[in-house]
């Protein structure tokens, strides 16, 4: 485990290797699970704010349930997350031509919509990130569906944290990154 300034990040994150391989999962972070994707209490107002640049992304289903819902949930522990389609696929979510989900949210960053590229929580995954005492820990969420990135990760060999790296960024800023790296290049001597 490895200690950068106040996270914990744990040692799968520079040994397992990962790179999404939509051709082969189609997307089914964005389906599978108990809830939409977790959320932040600081990007609730930016769901609220986004939703008619996203909405023209979004399936009809999906539109109906922001509708129904709102642009984010609450559950049973007081937890935010994204809505979902009968308890399945993220309301956010569309298919594409070639049967692959995407994320509506990201498609209209991408098409220079808004500035905001997707809960941050779906940008680091596979991390997923937990409270310990006074720390944040980062660790590798290892899951069955994954497989397909985990071996295409492997093939390129490109660690977690590489293939992370712009989330990674995003979340905690450039020097913590570049800290991660030097700190993960140091016990690799």
């Amino acid at each position: 485990m490895l200690i950068v300034r106040d996270k914990l990040v744990s040692d799968d994150i520079k040994e397992k290797f990962f790179v999404c391989n939509l051709e082969k999962c189609k997307g089914a972070c964005c389906v599978e699970g108990d809830l939409g994707a977790p959320l932040n209490f600081d990007e609730l107002d930016t769901m609220e704010e986004i939703q008619e640049h996203v909405k023209p992304y979004l399936s009809e289903e999906g539109r109906e349930e922001i509708e129904k819902q709102g642009p984010y949930v609450v559950d049973f522990e007081g937890d935010y997350s994204t809505p979902t389609i009968d308890g399945k696929e993220c309301a956010y979510a569309f298919y594409d031509e070639k049967g692959i989900l995407k994320c509506g949210i990201e498609q209209a960053y991408l098409d220079g919509k808004i500035d905001y590229k997707k809960p941050i929580s779906c940008h680091l995954y596979p991390i997923r990130l937990s409270k310990f005492q006074n720390l944040e820990a980062l660790n590798y969420d290892r899951w069955d569906i994954c497989s397909p990135a985990c071996s295409f990760g492997k093939e390129l060999h490109v660690p977690i944290y590489k293939f992370l790296k712009e989330p990674l960024i995003r979340k905690y800023g450039e020097d913590w990154y570049k800290e991660l790296v030097r700190l993960i290049q140091q016990e690799d001597e």
